[in-house]
């Protein structure tokens, strides 16, 4: 059986094989024999992609229900001890049988696990071991959890950022006797408030609860990051900054406009307009773009004044989302063993959540994601309900909530491509 090194090493293969295709055969070189070629190991790389998601979609199933960090399996180097206060064996426990399932010894062995005291009526903040792994699990459903600067407060009062636009500024060469100019920079501020989201309803079956070979707790879990994860990664894509975070996709400035025609599709042209229209300041080393997977779909169809593809597949790429993300968030190649697709020599990163392209549609992003933040305020908080309106359906509901918002702080750090209107 193959294995999913197996699939690794041979895409590896395929994908040095294309790039020395691409290097090798310039101008007159580059002939139909040799586009077909590279085509055929496009091919093969997507259909060796396909087999390496479902093999790690697999691993994620078999971990959960393991009970092991699906991460860890997918990618062995993070893994670790997770748990040495058996924090995720309690979790469970409470779970199944709730507050009196609890003795006092163990009730204060969790306290000792969590950043805050428990909630009344019910509630519950999930010991700060459940809390990373289920941050860390949202990553999954979004791309903007693993581009963003993640800050984190111990609460959701009112918190803004100091903004100053220096790249505009310069000095100046000054005759002997001669006054400086005064030339005070200007700041403004961005606000980064916290909104309230929650996982909606999770109702669990009595007999999920008392079969012992179910995990409920990696269950559950997978839920809450599912469905926290997505609406966290809308609101931080489109969001309007009303009951929601703010935006990027609203945030950022207009970097292109499409050129007529260009109501469902991107040329070549446009690209470079995108790329350039962030400045240099910004454009470094954590610039990437950002987009629906219905324009990659179009963009890795793009050729060159040769019918060469702009896009150019890594030699490894899948082996866990999120790898290359340094803890100040944002693209590094110093902290990134993975090299990424890429467009033009920038890092691609896939985001349902922004528009498919269609009239006056912003469908593509380009600039330094870092520099949009994200705030996550407090723990997760879990509320567990065993009244009448569940009892009579033999189930035990789950509901979670979180606190959480984002905002781009520098509106010249990224910039968007919109569509033509015709």
């Amino acid at each position: 059986m193959t294995s999913i090194q197996d699939l690794r090493e041979r895409r590896a293969a395929k994908a040095q094989e294309a790039r020395k295709l691409l290097d090798d055969h310039t101008g007159e070189k580059w002939t139909a024999k040799v586009k077909e070629g590279v085509d055929a190991l496009y091919a093969e790389i997507d259909a060796i992609d396909d087999q390496i998601s479902a093999h790690n979609r697999m691993l994620a199933i078999e971990a959960e229900k393991a009970g092991v960090n699906a991460t860890d399996v997918v990618n062995p180097l993070n893994a670790k001890d997770h748990d040495p206060k058996g924090a995720k064996m309690l979790f469970n426990k409470w779970l199944r049988g709730g507050d009196n399932a609890l003795n006092a010894e163990e009730w204060a062995s969790i306290r000792a696990t969590m950043s805050t005291t428990n909630g009344s009526e019910g509630g519950y903040t999930v010991p700060s071991l459940i809390s990373g792994q289920l941050y860390e699990a949202m990553k999954a459903f979004g791309a903007m959890r693993q581009v963003a600067d993640i800050v984190r407060t111990a609460d959701g009062r009112p918190l803004s950022f100091a903004t100053s636009d220096g790249t505009s500024e310069t000095g100046e060469w000054i005759a002997q006797n001669t006054t400086a100019t005064a030339s005070d920079p200007t700041f403004s501020t961005k606000s980064l408030n916290v909104f309230k989201a929650s996982s909606k309803i999770v109702a669990v079956p009595f007999e999920l609860l008392q079969d012992a070979i179910i995990d409920v707790e990696a269950f559950v879990r997978q839920r809450l990051a599912t469905r926290l994860g997505r609406v966290g990664n809308t609101g931080f894509t489109v969001g309007t900054g009303t009951t929601q975070p703010d935006g990027v996709v609203p945030q950022a400035s207009s970097g292109k406009v499409g050129t007529t025609g260009q109501t469902a599709t991107i040329i070549y042209d446009d690209l470079v307009d995108l790329i350039h229209a962030v400045d240099p300041a910004y454009r470094n080393g954590r610039s990437s773009f950002m987009t629906n997977d219905a324009l990659l779909k179009v963009i890795r169809k793009l050729k060159d004044s040769q019918n060469r593809p702009l896009w150019v597949p890594s030699f490894d790429r899948g082996i866990v989302a999120g790898v290359g993300v340094s803890s100040q968030g944002g693209y590094t190649a110093e902290s990134n063993p993975v090299v990424f697709d890429t467009l033009m020599g920038y890092p691609v990163w896939v985001n349902n959540d922004m528009a498919t392209p269609a009239a006056n549609a912003k469908t593509l992003l380009f600039g330094d994601f870092s520099y949009y933040k994200i705030r996550d305020a407090m723990e997760v908080q879990m509320f567990r309900f065993t009244d009448s309106a569940y009892t009579k359906l033999g189930q035990v509901a789950f509901l979670a909530w979180v606190r959480m918002g984002g905002n781009l702080v520098d509106t010249n750090a990224v910039k968007y491509y919109a569509h033509s209107a015709t």
